[in-house]
């Protein structure tokens, strides 16, 4: 049975591979992004462009290009990485990381509760790097930060959705070869996008508000 999907930051990297392969299985596929790239629009998906979900009228113009569309999924993939360091602290990235990485998918999701409904999954795409028992290496600041504070965030719509019949999964993609990581990663975007998608197949309520790796193992806070 076909799903409509709405997937943010869609234009490349592991965003692009999900709208490809969700399209290439017969769901409705909603690609946003701030600027579409040539990849996205060869997919021949639907296209909502101009979304920028650091900032308030970005879901304004989501919302509106959604109208009442009822949407089975909801994949918050749009994020961004900087690099701090205790030599090279730059609290403005930080502050950018949290209102994209962070306040973006709570923007969105909020936004467009409207358009959700009893069975739809809602997915962030969080990183093992918000895992507090996992930081083993430090630095990365904006983007550790960000990526926890998003991990809290999801667990506490899992709470509050869960009485809407409306399940959340938060997912780390694992180390994926996208402009992101210079592409050095051990996967490409699409074995990422197929085990992340795989990983909402599976999203129930009992399941909601799990922090998962794209492979299906559970990762510690």
């Amino acid at each position: 049975m076909s799903q409509t999907v709405v997937i943010t930051g869609a234009n490349r990297g592991i965003g692009l591979a999900m709208a490809g392969i969700w399209k290439a299985r017969g769901d409705r596929v909603i690609a946003t992004c701030r600027e579409p790239s040539a990849a996205l629009e060869s997919l021949g998906v639907e296209m909502i462009d101009g979304i920028d979900v650091s900032r308030e009228d970005g879901v304004i113009n989501l919302r509106s290009g959604l109208g009442d569309t009822s949407v089975d999924v909801l994949f918050n993939n749009a994020g961004i990485m900087r690099n701090e360091t205790i030599e090279h602290m730059h609290y403005d990235q930080i502050r950018e990381q949290f209102e994209v990485n962070t306040l973006g998918p709570l923007r969105v999701t909020l936004g467009l509760l409207d358009n959700l409904h009893p069975g739809s999954k809602v997915g962030l795409m969080t990183s093992r790097m918000g895992s507090i028992a996992d930081n083993t290496s430090g630095g990365r600041y904006g983007y550790r930060m960000s990526k926890a504070a998003l991990n809290a965030a999801g667990k506490s719509l899992a709470h509050d959705l869960k009485p809407l019949g409306i399940a959340v999964a938060i997912l780390h993609p694992g180390w994926v070869q996208t402009d992101m990581t210079g592409h050095s990663g051990h996967l490409t975007a699409k074995q990422a996008a197929t085990a992340l998608i795989a990983r909402m197949d599976g999203l129930s309520l009992q399941s909601s508000g799990t922090f998962w790796h794209s492979d299906g193992t559970e990762l510690p806070w």
